[in-house]
């Protein structure tokens, strides 16, 4: 049945009349999507198909460079964030575990992003951490670059897996990918706030260095690979069905009132500080 409603979606999107495939995805039931490992839902692209990170990016900073001396001053600059309100927030947005993750943009959107008041975008959301965070692999497992608190041993925000981060390549930065990714999607989903949710999705790349995790030009090119995993992602039907269906959803939950699941005062203020 799924796949019968996909093909009538993707002969309509051709035919530019998203609305009437909108509501076929909308009042379908969502169904399983299969886990490729605990926690993390298989995405809406085949592996194949992902951007290659290798291909499109250039080389990290070398040692001596202009680049990497950038690099450094400003891992030196973040570090006066331990223990303030910055880093509070970025230590929330290394949280990429469900649902907890869902309500990063929920001030953004102004409502709230969960499993029982907005299923379709909940699950895109889930969907798209692996599209995105994939995308970064193959040029992080090609460089393997040390991240920046194994040089200056520095407190990071996420102590508990920091054995894990140090046999993970820095470059280029997967969370930051996954947040710019769900960015672009979310300002598509809810164009009227996309000043917002654009600027939160960059301060969540910005907690990547204030965590002392990654380097500038690793949250650099991980947006980079963000918006091209969404260039791909708009080539699949299912996707675009699932963008179509949120926006309903998301227009639904602001007429019955619901708000956002976080502090929104507490994280503007936060935000602020950004640079």
């Amino acid at each position: 049945m799924k796949q019968r409603i996909l093909k009538i979606c993707a002969g309509f999107f051709a035919l530019a009349m998203t609305s009437a495939c909108t509501n076929i995805q909308q009042n379908s039931v969502l169904e399983p999507v299969p886990e490729i490992r605990p926690g993390l839902l298989q995405g809406y692209l085949p592996i194949r198909s992902l951007p290659n990170s290798l291909a499109l990016l250039p080389s990290p900073p070398e040692e001596g460079s202009a680049a990497i001396a950038r690099d450094q001053e400003v891992n030196l600059q973040s570090l006066s964030a331990h223990d303030t309100a910055l880093w509070n927030l970025a230590t929330l947005d290394a949280d990429l575990s469900f649902p907890a993750a869902a309500s990063t943009f929920s001030c953004a959107v102004n409502a709230p992003i969960t499993e029982q008041d907005t299923p379709q975008l909940y699950m895109l959301l889930r969907r798209t951490v692996t599209d995105a965070g994939l995308s970064t692999y193959t040029a992080k497992n090609h460089y393997s670059r040390p991240r920046p608190f194994t040089v200056n041993n520095a407190p990071i925000c996420t102590p508990d897996i920091e054995e894990r981060l140090r046999s993970d390549g820095s470059y280029p930065s997967g969370h930051t990918a996954i947040g710019w990714a769900w960015a672009l999607i979310l300002a598509e989903v809810s164009p009227e706030q996309s000043d917002a949710i654009l600027a939160r999705g960059w301060a969540f790349g910005q907690s990547r260095m204030l965590c002392n995790v990654h380097w500038q030009s690793d949250v650099e090119m991980g947006r980079v690979m963000g918006a091209a995993t969404v260039a791909k992602l708009h080539s699949d039907p299912t996707f675009v069905a699932a963008i179509n269906a949120s926006r309903n959803e998301l227009i639904s939950a602001r007429d019955k009132g619901l708000q956002p699941t976080r502090d929104c005062e507490v994280e503007a203020e936060a935000l602020s500080l950004i640079n």
